[in-house]
């Protein structure tokens, strides 16, 4: 495979996955605006997308309104949903070919759609709406990719930027919400602050129910980390990320006749101190220090994947 196709496969899946995750964090700000002041939860769902300085470049103040317009459309904002939809089709009409019939569809209707949203579609009576239009692609895009492709070189770098982008994601909702909204001292943890705040991180990864199954109790700080660090079961943790991302190395080595790298060597680190990790282990020493060093490490993954396979 060449370098470039490569590389246009892997950021196809990117920022597909990029797509849904920013709509996900939307809808978490949304429901927890109601709760907490407006200005901290959007101001967290700016931080949490990578996206704050340059929101305040643009902004004086944060309020729902803009915030929301600048996370899903604004053309200030290289990371804004619309934009995300643009990139990957990009990226899939240069692949067009390495496609199924299903995975060029799910882009490029997703895309001629995106061409009839109005600025009415991103105000906060239609938002609910626009949002739910935006999983539904990332889904289909997703389904597509993993019913129709075959198990070749192709899907393995489409299934590797599906779960890197996860990773980084994951980590990102989970730092911002531990690091930003942490209950104030008066309110005392285990609060209902608290319980609010700690299920907004679960509803921002769709893991309420999987809370619910695995623990059976109320929401506790110590049991979110553990399901979204640690637990392999479930499907947007970094241990079941990091789990697949592995494996995707691993079949792209053996087409390249064994020959690894870096980012192998990185990924198995990773993912081996996720595998035997402990919870406990993990809030002695910080969770945020923890946290902000997987999100630098998925970064040095990246372009270490790139170093060896995309250029």
């Amino acid at each position: 495979m060449l370098a470039r196709a490569a590389e246009s496969l892997f950021w196809l899946a990117r920022y597909m996955e990029r797509m849904d995750n920013l709509a996900r964090l939307i809808e978490a700000a949304q429901s927890m605006a109601g709760v907490l002041s407006e200005t901290e939860e959007w101001r967290s769902a700016l931080t949490a997308a990578g996206v704050e300085e340059l929101y305040d470049n643009v902004y004086d103040a944060v309020t729902p309104d803009s915030a929301a317009r600048f996370l899903c459309s604004s053309p200030d904002n290289p990371s804004a949903i619309v934009t995300c939809l643009d990139f990957a089709r990009i990226n899939a009409r240069a692949m067009r070919g390495a496609l199924t019939r299903d995975m060029w569809e799910a882009v490029n209707q997703g895309w001629l759609e995106s061409r009839q949203l109005g600025s009415e579609a991103f105000s906060p009576a239609r938002l609910p709406d626009t949002l739910d239009w935006v999983r539904t692609i990332s889904t289909r895009f997703s389904g597509a990719y993993q019913t129709t492709m075959l198990r070749n070189e192709n899907y393995w770098f489409v299934r590797l930027g599906t779960f890197l982008e996860r990773a980084d994601n994951t980590a990102r909702i989970l730092d911002v919400k531990y690091h930003l909204l942490l209950p104030q001292e008066s309110s005392g943890v285990g609060g209902m602050l608290d319980y609010y705040q700690w299920t907004s991180v679960l509803r921002a990864v769709s893991a309420v129910r999987a809370y619910q199954w695995v623990y059976r109790e109320e929401v506790k700080p110590w049991n979110v980390a553990e399901l979204l660090l640690l637990r392999p079961e479930m499907p947007r943790s970094l241990r079941a990320c990091y789990d697949a991302i592995t494996d995707c190395l691993d079949q792209i080595a053996a087409v390249h006749g064994g020959r690894r790298g870096e980012c192998h060597r990185l990924a198995g680190a990773i993912a081996s101190q996720l595998r035997y990790g402990r919870i406990g282990d993990i809030f002695q020493s910080g969770l945020h220090e923890h946290l902000t060093t997987q999100i630098e490490r998925a970064a040095e993954l990246g372009d270490q994947i790139a170093a060896h396979y995309m250029r």
